[in-house]
């Protein structure tokens, strides 16, 4: 795939970062500040939302912001396990010199891939599998003994990223879950400071946003697709979350 169609869907900024940065709010985002030689502190930004308020960058920091389809693939398990570290983390500390090289090395990689005149969209997607494999990895090292709470976490997540076409309800995965409404949403507040009504939100607009540029569904099947009872109601939603309309966004995201 020519860099020239897909370029503007992967962004990496060196040194000091600013929000004007960002590549779009419906992207991934994180930002490495390499500490010393053995210490990386890494801020996470989940899709439609923003890096933590405390997030410092530095002269040495690097920014990548990606879009959904560079995690997109059969694995549903990676893809899952990207959404928890993103939602659960926004932050996390890499300590230890082996650790630290091995990051610095595939972002460099990464880096040199994404300048260079002929870059490969294959190559900067393995790439970033990469280092993802590896931020999960570590990520999982400090969750060796889950509490029962980080579990169910994961458990909605994974049950939400396969249902919520069709049930959009708080309470359908609370049922699943064997947990009342009221406790699933007191763990995810505490957990990731969400409900799962605005989780649930969150991936309707990612998906809405997702099919308006990659698909030619009109807007009123595609509000019946995401559950809506009517095309007016779902615009509503959409424009209270992205501040302009399907129809809208459609003409400005399209290639």
């Amino acid at each position: 795939m020519r860099k020239n169609i897909w370029k503007h869907k992967i962004k990496i900024s060196e040194g000091k970062c600013a929000k004007t940065d960002m590549l779009s709010e419906n992207a991934f985002g994180m930002y490495f500040e390499f500490l010393d030689e053995a210490q990386i502190a890494i801020s996470f930004k989940p899709l439609n939302d923003e890096f933590p308020t405390d997030t410092q960058t530095s002269n040495s920091g690097v920014l990548f912001n990606f879009e959904r389809e560079f995690i997109e693939e059969d694995d549903i398990e990676y893809a899952l396990d990207i959404m928890f570290m993103f939602n659960n983390s926004k932050r996390l500390t890499i300590e230890g010199r082996d650790k630290t090289i091995k990051i610095r090395n595939v972002i460099d990689m990464i880096t040199d891939e994404f300048k260079n005149e002929n870059a490969s969209f294959i190559i900067v997607k393995t790439l970033l599998k990469v280092l993802m494999l590896h931020l999960i990895r570590f990520q999982n090292n400090r969750f060796i003994d889950q509490d029962l709470n980080q579990k169910r976490v994961f458990q909605f997540l994974k049950l939400m990223e396969t249902s919520f076409l069709k049930e959009t309800k708080a309470d359908y995965y609370a049922k699943e879950m064997s947990i009342s409404e009221k406790r699933l949403n007191q763990i995810l507040k505490d957990k990731l400071n969400v409900t799962a009504k605005q989780i649930i939100q969150q991936r309707q607009i990612t998906e809405a946003k997702r099919r308006l540029v990659k698909s030619e569904i009109t807007i009123k099947e595609l509000a019946y697709v995401l559950g809506f009872d009517s095309m007016s109601s779902f615009s509503r939603f959409f424009k209270k979350f992205v501040h302009v309309n399907p129809s809208t966004y459609r003409l400005d995201h399209k290639l």
